[in-house]
């Protein structure tokens, strides 16, 4: 039995799915977060008698902006930090766990890169720029972030459970139907043809 139907509708949601994350990620101004937005694509389309899947496609990462990262410890937090407290108290991640890949050394220094491409420089009260580099900034806003953690962005997840959050859309059952009564009609005309 084939579902053309189903695959169709399927794949219309998961380019739903796919065109409205990459817009949360822009409302959110996460757009360039490691260029994620260029890289949510389609998987495929499977459908089987028992079974329906569709994957989209994403980096490792996405998982830590979709659903944020716990912070190791926000009493660490630097005095000046605006935000103090724990960024993802839901969040399965958490930094300092040694579940994935990548060391504060690293962060760091990739944090140092953002400072500077974003000219973020220490200032005093008159808002005028002191001492320390970019690689002390650096330091700060990883510490900062690792202590912290990042807030979840749900830039998949709203879009995923808008569409598959409480049932499945009607146009899926729908078309479901349309691809069992197309295979019901061709059953009974091939049992015709047989029995003519």
């Amino acid at each position: 039995m084939e579902f053309d139907n189903l695959t169709q509708a399927l794949r219309r949601y998961r380019e739903l799915i796919i065109k409205e994350s990459r817009e949360e990620l822009s409302r959110l101004g996460k757009k360039n977060s490691g260029g994620l937005y260029d890289k949510i694509k389609p998987g495929k389309v499977i459908v089987r008698p028992n079974s329906l899947e569709f994957s989209i496609k994403m980096p490792f990462y996405s998982a830590f902006v979709d659903q944020g990262v716990k912070g190791a410890d926000p009493s660490r937090v630097s005095p000046n930090a605006k935000e103090k407290k724990q960024q993802a108290p839901n969040s399965p991640y958490k930094f300092g766990s040694g579940k994935y890949r990548g060391t504060f050394d690293s962060f760091v220094s990739k944090m140092t890169d953002f400072a500077k491409r974003k000219n973020i420089r220490f200032r005093n009260k008159k808002g005028e720029f002191v001492a320390g580099g970019y690689s002390s900034m650096g330091y700060v806003i990883a510490s900062n972030i690792y202590n912290r953690g990042l807030k979840p962005s749900l830039f998949f997840t709203k879009p995923f459970e808008k569409y598959f959050g409480q049932q499945v859309p009607q146009e899926i059952t729908d078309a479901f139907g349309l691809d069992v009564s197309n295979f019901i009609a061709f059953m009974i005309k091939q049992n015709f043809r047989d029995n003519e």
